[in-house]
């Protein structure tokens, strides 16, 4: 199947792609360090629509000087120059904006920069993989900016949200859930990611939980042989094949459940949005099994 996208929502799709088969090599943090003339960082650019929103969220965002081609929020930063896409960076504009601190998203980018770090420009590695991970992210990115204290707030807010969630929902019924990550090839999330601490926050179940892999690639027999409540996938166009199989409980029972990629695949504090979605949606399962 073809799945018809936005330019800029495709080289996205395809550097997360990228970026979940890069995990189990890449899943932690890294920055080469700030000289004491430029800490905190004023000349900022960001190489991932993730990491836009994150600097922007603490307060940096009047620090950034450029940005990939797919950041696209928050609408302050599609104004900002293009020095990135899925393939490749723009060195030479790059070195012209003389950047002091560059953030690269360490999953699917940690290659790509290392020209950049033996031009001695610092780098620093997003790599948030679980809710934990982007309260530390958002601290050590507030030491980087100067924007400690904006970005405690932000944490907190993020923190107290999810613990809003928890309370809510920990007490619901548990569903089976396989959450789908890309029909081809076909990928979902076991019990160290953020997707599946979504799906155990609103109650599910995740069938990949047990995976060995961040982010394994499965074949459709695994999931028809664990027969999910619920199939969640970021569009309805990758949820079409379930339906060659009618007998398949989420499909019989018309639980196939869409998420907004841009809330839950795009790893920021607006994921909470995307999760509280998740839930609800999880909620009207039950209920309709309930009635």
């Amino acid at each position: 199947m073809t799945i018809n996208m936005k330019p800029k929502t495709a080289w996205f799709y395809s550097l997360f792609i990228t970026a979940l088969l890069c995990t189990a090599a890449n899943a932690t943090a890294q920055v080469t360090a700030l000289s004491p003339e430029t800490k905190p960082a004023q000349r900022i650019i960001s190489l991932a629509p993730h990491i836009t929103e994150l600097l922007f969220a603490i307060g940096a965002g009047g620090q950034v000087v450029a940005i990939d081609d797919a950041s696209d929020y928050p609408a302050a930063a599609k104004t900002l120059p293009k020095v990135a896409n899925y393939r490749s960076l723009n060195t030479e504009r790059i070195l012209a904006l003389s950047p002091d601190l560059i953030v690269a998203w360490g999953s699917a980018q940690s290659q790509v920069v290392q020209p950049l770090v033996q031009l001695g420009m610092s780098v620093f590695f997003s790599a948030p993989a679980t809710f934990a991970d982007l309260s530390t992210e958002l601290e050590q990115l507030g030491e980087l900016t100067g924007h400690q204290a904006q970005a405690g707030v932000v944490i907190k807010e993020y923190e107290q949200e999810l613990g809003e969630l928890k309370l809510q929902y920990q007490d619901r019924t548990p569903l089976t859930v396989f959450y789908q990550i890309a029909e081809v090839p076909l990928m979902s999330a076991n019990g160290s990611t953020w997707m599946s601490q979504a799906v155990t926050l609103c109650g599910g179940v995740n069938i990949m939980e047990d995976s060995l892999a961040p982010y394994p690639q499965v074949n459709a027999e695994q999931v028809l042989a664990q027969n999910p409540d619920v199939i969640v996938a970021a569009d309805n166009a990758e949820l079409r094949h379930w339906q060659q199989w009618p007998a398949l409980q989420a499909v019989a029972n018309r639980q196939l459940l869409t998420v907004d990629a841009n809330l839950m695949h795009r790893f920021t504090t607006r994921t909470t949005q995307g999760i509280r979605q998740l839930c609800e949606q999880m909620d009207k399962v039950r209920h309709a099994h309930a009635s």
